[in-house]
């Protein structure tokens, strides 16, 4: 792990390269270990680079692999149709950039430290805490109390993955108390998130808590974070775009219009059954339509497919990517009343999401009006022959249920909380899941492999090396 946790990366080759997609530059080990590499980097710079990294490993190849297994997507031609068959292993995966990233996170923290400046360290720490809940997420234990001193620990321990939440929880934590600071240096001009909007970013930081803490199905303290979270859609932490091919572009139009056309669409994926049932059915409330358009566009690689709408949707080049929304915030809230047994409060939640959903907002950008509906819920919609309890089910509080894990797999589309959401459905109670089948096989993927180049040099991995159908410790 040393070269993927070297502090020395130059930050300027790590925004231009995140940048242009040109990875293979840090396959250099001069660039990952050079002792002469640029450091001396102030601590803003360092910050805009650092926002770049987190902003291309939300739209990586990691998290559309994610919504493949989620049902989502469809993998249909070369590696992706791989991905759709399960079929992986210890080669498809890397650690790198993530770590790389997540290290100069928390090189941010360092420099603000010696700075006295509590608010960039608490947006430092945000970032920090995304990456690392990305790294457990989607591999369970990892690295993390040792990750980032690789002279002092070159093979660090792999964490326990109830540690490692716990320990992200912590930061957060911290990070909303720098963040609420009395004052702080000015980043406005380097964040290109919230302009330098601390009281945003301590929104988000609450948003991610209660991210984690629905995970691990504690779903008190999840209302309690998500009570504090994002307030409302202008306080989305979304990643802007442009029209600059290997400067600004979305990098899901890069890959679905430019790199890969037609290896990755909605054919034969759940979701666009779904949209089509929720449009089509004796719910006269709702109508997804316009979402279903605002997604898919007919047509586009072959006659009759489903393709990633490129063309005025969802996956335009200059179309904003979520990291973190008012849409989760409520739906967090939505499921833990609901799970709580408050089913009014929980109604009240969701109706604010379809409330958003029927004025056309989706991740800064505005769907169709024609095919869109979602007139409010009432609490007897979900009775047992309610318009929205299409399932029978006996209880209001597992209808309800239904209906707002489903918005959430609706409108988590390429963020990899909806395969989050696949697995840890499995344990919570009430048990409520969507009928998402498999592209193949009896087995649901649950995991990602550890990276064959961590396994080849660091013996701490844990063994035996977890295959990708074995579930995570935080989900079993």
């Amino acid at each position: 792990m040393k070269k993927l946790f070297s502090n020395k990366i130059a930050v300027s080759l790590l925004a231009i390269t995140l940048l242009s997609g040109c990875k293979n530059l840090f396959d250099e080990p001069n660039i990952q270990s050079n002792p002469n590499a640029v450091t001396d980097v102030d601590v803003a710079t360092l910050l805009s680079g650092t926002l770049v990294g987190v902003a291309e490993l939300h739209e990586d190849t990691d998290v559309r692999i994610a919504a493949i297994w989620a049902g989502q997507l469809n993998g249909l031609s070369r590696q992706h149709q791989g991905y759709a068959d399960y079929i992986v292993s210890a080669g498809n995966f890397s650690w790198d950039p993530l770590y790389p990233v997540a290290s100069q996170a928390r090189l941010i923290q360092i420099k603000a430290d010696a700075a006295g400046d509590k608010w960039t360290k608490g947006v430092g720490q945000v970032l920090e805490a995304l990456l690392i809940a990305k790294a457990t997420d989607f591999y369970g234990d990892v690295p993390y109390s040792q990750a980032f001193d690789d002279v002092k620990y070159p093979t660090p321990v792999f964490d326990k993955q109830a540690d490692v939440y716990k320990a992200l929880l912590a930061t957060l934590s911290s990070a909303i108390e720098n963040l609420s600071a009395p004052a702080g240096l000015s980043f406005s001009a380097q964040d290109f998130i919230y302009k330098g909007n601390v009281s945003k970013w301590i929104k988000a930081a609450n948003t991610l808590k209660a991210r984690l803490y629905l995970h691990m199905g504690d779903y008190t303290n999840a209302l309690a974070s998500a009570t504090a979270g994002i307030s409302s859609t202008a306080d989305d932490a979304l990643i802007p775009h442009g029209g600059s091919q290997g400067i600004d572009a979305n990098l899901n139009y890069v890959f679905f219009k430019l790199n890969r056309p037609g290896d990755t669409g909605f054919d034969g994926a759940y979701l666009p059954k779904l949209l089509q049932l929720r449009s089509n059915s004796a719910n006269t409330k709702t109508n997804e339509t316009a979402l279903y358009n605002h997604y898919i566009k007919v047509g586009i690689t072959a006659t009759g497919s489903l393709d990633p709408n490129v063309v005025d949707g969802a996956f335009t080049t200059d179309a904003p990517h979520p990291l973190l929304t008012y849409y989760e915030n409520q739906l967090i809230i939505a499921e833990s009343q609901a799970r709580l047994g408050d089913n009014t409060i929980a109604l009240a939640a969701l109706n604010q999401v379809r409330s958003g959903l029927a004025s056309g907002y989706i991740n800064g950008k505005t769907i169709s009006a024609t095919g869109r509906k979602y007139d409010a819920y009432v609490l007897d919609d979900f009775g047992p022959s309610g318009l929205a309890n299409s399932n029978n089910y006996a209880s209001v509080q597992t209808a309800l249920l239904y209906e707002i894990i489903t918005q959430r797999y609706t409108v988590l589309l390429m963020q990899y909380e909806a395969f989050n959401d696949v697995r840890r459905l499995e344990k919570a109670t009430p048990l409520v899941q969507l009928p998402i089948p498999l592209y193949t096989g009896s087995q649901k993927p649950e995991r990602f492999i550890y990276p064959q180049s961590e396994v080849n040099t660091n013996p701490n991995v844990p063994k035996p090396i977890a295959d990708q159908f074995q579930k995570l410790p935080i989900y079993q």
